[in-house]
Formats: structure tokens, sequence, C-alpha cells
């Protein structure tokens, strides 16, 4: 089967809805300062509630016009809305490049992000763009999603490259280019594409791949009427969809030239004075995905014009004429706000925060204008949100991990039958030198593959719904032992001793661990001995040990 086909179109920036003065500031500037203006201009917007209602925003997003049809740029399957079963949330820019959750708002900007059938998503993980080499065996191939070895110069040095379909080759490629501007002062800890500077940022080899991509593939209806969707909810645009020609002024045949917008179907700069609320627009709707009875959700909304005029700009919240919501939704605890102009007149604009508390179960609406400063009637944004019953989950049964090497193994786990889960958190903790760090991952699937394997770890796992935690699974650790290459020969064996246990087994016992079920490690003796009596509290533990194979779990009683 074959991907949907969308002739591509080279439309100019005057067929798109860019709001007067919005790209100002990339008027005369090349090279870095044209980059970090970039940046300037589209960093700041308004973020998306929250991860979990990613789906609910794809469906303004990516879905085929005028069918039910999920646009999945991964795989050609049949997924409908609004059931996001067989799905995943994909950061098309890898999140573990750049850190994941810990930085927002990259983890939820939606000019990255789209929806993508489980199994591509998988396959993918968290490899760089490139051509896969046809002379080898590929290891994923779906007929719209390649992953194999790198044709020769590119891969970055990572071990596969992911190909998009031809089709969908320069949306990715613009993707790229709005992350490493947008983003361009993360830190990356992956740099297979990019280093760590803010100009290019982008490494030789990808800027080559990647412009031949925007140059092949350009922009499409499918990328133009995403980008303005895009725009209504979270306030800023993707910059080489509006000017295709700009990523020539960066990384390609104009590089180090300044870029006009006289030049590029734009108006001229500065001739114009009105008054003018650049961001929010109006239509505009605030969302705030589903939340649990009991629990608030947060957006926060980004206010940016010019020109403006007086002291301030007014948001206040309204009922619908169908609803009396308004008492759900606040600014700073009010449902009146007003917003300092020079502020928003300012090149960063201003920052309000929008809390939805929902007191039943329901779907909740209402509308916040903004008036004042000068522009002409009003702008007008729906806020909306959905409460549901607090969900009662149940721990998921975490399972042995798998295709465990020096480096890397999978963690594993069970959900629990007819639970609804939103996705699950890996808690997973890291012994070291007697000290236990522990992270949190996000998964979508009953899988993780962790690829930084520090050779003694656990894991435990937890099912999370509208925000909602699970307990915490049992604990399963994972150490050198399991790695076939490490001889694991030694054997452990603890005995019951009153108020504490009493060691078996080898004479020598290097390294002995006694962690508690939340993976803190209660003590560490550097050599113990057959023999030896460790005294401990009341409970359950694990006992690891160097060259042992497995860890031993034990009781401790009065």
């Amino acid at each position: 089967m074959t991907a949907m086909f969308v002739a591509p179109v080279s439309a100019t920036a005057s067929d798109r809805q860019i709001p007067s003065g919005y790209y100002n500031g990339l008027d005369g500037k090349s090279g870095a300062e044209l980059k970090t203006a970039a940046c300037n201009i589209i960093y700041n917007h308004t973020e998306v509630s929250s991860y979990n209602a990613l789906p609910q925003y794809f469906q303004r997003t990516d879905v085929y016009p005028d069918t039910r049809r999920w646009w999945d740029m991964y795989a050609d399957e049949p997924f409908y809305i609004p059931s996001f079963k067989g799905l995943n949330r994909e950061h098309s820019f890898p999140k573990s490049w750049w850190g994941g959750s810990t930085e927002i708002p990259a983890y939820v900007d939606l000019n990255h992000l789209y929806p993508a059938e489980a199994a591509a998503n998988q396959a993918k993980s968290n490899y760089p763009l490139g051509i896969v080499d046809r002379s080898t065996h590929a290891s994923f191939d779906n007929g719209i999603s390649t992953v194999g070895y790198p044709v020769s110069g590119q891969g970055g040095g990572a071990k596969f490259v992911f190909e998009p379909d031809d089709e969908y080759k320069g949306d990715f490629a613009r993707t790229y280019f709005y992350m490493v501007t947008c983003y361009q002062n993360l830190t990356w800890k992956y740099t297979y594409m990019v280093s760590n500077n803010s100009y290019p940022t982008l490494n030789n080899w990808s800027q080559e791949l990647l412009m031949k991509w925007h140059r092949e593939d350009p922009v499409s209806p499918k990328e133009i009427d995403r980008n303005e969707e895009i725009y209504s909810i979270q306030a800023n645009r993707n910059p080489f969809i509006d000017f295709p020609a700009l990523a020539e002024y960066l990384w390609g045949n104009k590089k180090g030239d300044r870029f006009y917008l006289k030049d590029n179907d734009a108006s001229n700069p500065g001739e114009d004075k009105t008054p003018v609320l650049i961001t929010p627009v109006q239509g505009m709707e605030l969302e705030f995905g589903e939340v649990a009875l009991g629990k608030s959700s947060i957006a926060r909304l980004h206010l940016r014009g010019e020109n403006l005029t007086g002291k301030s700009v007014t948001l206040n919240i309204y009922d619908n004429a169908s609803t009396s919501d308004a008492n759900l939704f606040s600014i700073d605890g009010a449902n009146k706000f007003n917003a300092n102009v020079s502020s928003v007149n300012s090149a960063d604009g201003l920052w309000v925060t929008v809390t939805y508390t929902p007191d039943s179960v329901g779907i909740h609406s209402t509308r916040l204008v903004i008036s004042g400063g000068g522009i002409k009637g009003s702008v007008g944004i729906g806020l909306k949100g959905q409460c549901f019953p607090t969900p009662q989950l149940t721990a998921p049964l975490a399972t042995a991990a798998t295709d465990i090497t020096s480096d890397g193994y999978t963690a594993n786990w069970t959900p629990v039958d007819n639970e609804v889960v939103d996705y699950y958190i890996v808690n997973r903790t890291c012994y070291i030198g007697g000290t236990a760090t522990t992270e949190q991952l996000i998964a979508e699937e009953t899988s993780l593959r962790i690829d930084d394997f520090c050779g003694s770890e656990s894991y435990t796992v937890q099912s999370v719904r509208l925000d909602v935690l699970s307990p915490q699974s049992n604990v399963i650790f994972v150490n050198t032992g399991s790695v076939t290459e490490i001889d694991a020969t030694e054997s452990l064996a603890v005995r019951y001793w009153p108020g504490g246990i009493r060691l078996a087994g080898a004479d020598v016992i290097t390294r002995l661990r006694v962690i508690d079920t939340t993976g803190r490690i209660i003590r560490e003796i550097p050599e113990a001995h057959n023999d030896d009596v460790i005294l401990l509290p009341v409970g359950v533990y694990f006992i690891t040990a160097d060259k042992c194979a497995a860890p031993v779990k034990i009781v401790v009683r009065d």
C-alpha cells in the first residue's frame, strides 16, 4: 500500500494568514543573527496544556480533510478518530536528544509532534533521519517508513537511520529546521545531526540532507493547513513553511546573505503603526484536555503586540450563551486580568496563566475576550475542558528485563486488564558507587528500551490516567550478572535471623547492597562474609552483590 498523495505547491508567504508584524524581527539580518531572530519570534508561544491532551489537538492538526482518518506520516494503516488506539504521540525530533519531559515547551510543542503508528514509532526509536542503504537488509520497512543502515557519510555515528516516505521528506526537514531554530539554546545529549551551538546547529551532513529534502519536496497544502491550525492553538508558526527560502539563507545557497521580507512576498516592515495584537489570534481555542475531578489543568497563554497604546490590555472571562462555566476558569485566580501594555509590546511579550478547576463531571467551556490597547474591536478565545471521575488505578506487573547487553536492556511490564491508561512512567534507579540515582521515563507501550545501562539497575512502573498515577509496580532488578559475557556463577543465599538476616554462600561477598522496595539503597557493604549477620528494620528488601546472577528477595519480621 502507498500513502495518500497530495501534490505539493510552492505557496508564497502572502497566501498564508501571517499576522502583520509577526516576522519583522527577521528583516535585514543574516547568518547567526537571522537564526537567533527567528528563535526569538517563535520560542515564546502558548504551551499545550498537557502531554495527555495531545490526541485532542491532533484531531485539529492531523486528520485527512473531509474524513475521520488520522493523517499518519509513518504508516498507511486506517486509524480513525476519536480512537487513538494503535498510535503513539511521536516526537519526530527525538526527545532523548534534548532531555525529554524535563524541557518544556519543547516536550509538548505541536510543531514537531505527530500521531504515529506504534510499530513504526518503536522501530524509528531515536535514530536520526537519513537514507537507508538498500544494499543491506532493512531492520524495518512498512512501505512508508524504513529503518536500517545508513549510506556512506550519513547517520552521525548512529547504528541505524530513519528514512520517511518521499511524500513527507520535506515535512520532516522543515520540522527539524524549526526545532534547531526554536530550541537552539538546548544542550543536545545525542549529536547525530546537531552540534551544541546556536548556529548553524545542524551538522554538515545533516544540512546537506535536509536541504535536499526541503528542495525536492516543497511545502504542501497539508503543511500550510497544519501550520495555521497550530498557530490558532499555540500562537506561533513554523517560519520555514511561511518562508521556504529562509532555509537557504541559513544553510543553503544564500548562506550569509541578508534576508529581506520585501523580497519574500511580505509587506515592508515599519510602515504600518496600527495597534495590533499579534498573539493570541481571533478564534483560537485554549484546550485544557481531560481532567480528573478534584484536579486542575493549567495552560499558559502568550500575549504579544505591536504599537499597543494606553496602560493595559484587559482579559475577561465570560460565560457562553449556553453555559455558565466562567467560574471554573481563572487568570491568576480571577475572571479579569489587566496586562501591562509595555510588557505586551516588548519583544518577549507577556505570559499569563489560565487555570481550569472543574467542580463536576462533564464538558465545560467559556470564552476569554481581550480588548483595549488601541486594538480594533476585541479578540475572542475559546476555553474548553472535560472533567472525568477520578480514576482508580491498579499497579501494573513489572516483568523481567529482556535483550540485555553490556550497555542496554528492555524493561517490560503487563498492564491491568480493562483499565484505561494514557501512558506509563518507568522509575529507573541506577546504583553506582553506593549512590542510587532515579529518573522517570515516559513510555506509551508495555516496554521501554534503555540504551545507557549502568550495570546495576532496578525499575518499577506506574500507569497514568488523567495525570493520576497508579501505585508503583513490583521492583525488577537488572545487573551485570544478567549479561552473558560477565562471569556470574557465584550464588548468594540468605537465612532468617531475628531482626535481620544471615548470609550464606561464598566465603567473600563483594559490594553487597540492601535495597528497599522504592529502590533506595539501605545498606552497602564493600566486603561481607559467610555467616555475617545484618540487622534491619521490619520490611521487604532485595539483596544484590557482585557476580551474583539475580537479586534475593527477603522479608524481615519481628
